[in-house]
């Protein structure tokens, strides 16, 4: 075996879901993944800070990816049009992990402690869409309105892509859950304004 091996972290993290699935998340080792992988705890350490990493990693820079999608968006476009155009451009770099990701969601759910990642993770997508919002004139709460509906949707998209991986066209699902969503606001529009307050 050459002493690199280019495909070891697609191998390590494919030896680690493996294990996550038969044996719980809590109760699988960084020693028992590379054990499977056959690569070595140096190996592991390499891509990956701890076996939490395996499902995370890389997380840490989509929050300034998706923002920075927002500010390339066309300046002509409204605030909300911009956010729909980044979550379309981002969705494409997710490809690789489609394969995976419906093993990624059940282990996620099975634990608290990664659900807490995942949220806080989120959490941090949408601070920078409310800032790159920001950035092209929402206001403040506007742009947090905004940028959490965009997280929404897009989870939407991506869900719905895990659970019918023939459907490759991230825009038109994401176009479909955008489109869904207007809908059932629709009605919103007859509500009478309430009342300013005093």
């Amino acid at each position: 075996m050459p002493r690199w091996d280019p495909r070891a972290e697609e191998r390590l993290r494919a030896a680690a879901l493996e294990l996550f699935v038969e044996h719980g998340y809590e109760n699988a080792t960084v020693a028992q993944i590379t054990e499977r992988a056959g690569l070595t705890r140096r190996t592991f350490s390499r891509y990956f800070t701890d076996k939490r990493d395996v499902l995370f990693a890389g997380s840490e820079q989509l929050p300034g990816i998706v923002a920075d999608a927002v500010r390339r968006a066309d300046p002509a476009l409204p605030p909300f049009q911009a956010l729909l155009a980044a979550v379309v451009d981002t969705g494409g770099l997710f490809a690789d992990l489609v394969p995976h990701a419906a093993q990624r969601r059940a282990i996620i759910a099975s634990s608290p402690e990664l659900q807490e990642r995942e949220r806080t993770k989120l959490a941090a997508v949408t601070e920078a869409l409310t800032g790159a919002l920001r950035e092209r004139g929402a206001t403040a709460s506007t742009a947090k309105l905004l940028a959490q509906v965009g997280v929404a949707i897009f989870q939407t998209a991506f869900e719905r892509w895990i659970d019918q991986p023939e459907r490759t066209d991230i825009a038109a699902l994401v176009h479909e859950a955008a489109t869904e969503l207007a809908t059932s606001l629709a009605p919103v529009a007859g509500l009478a304004t309430p009342p300013e307050q005093p």
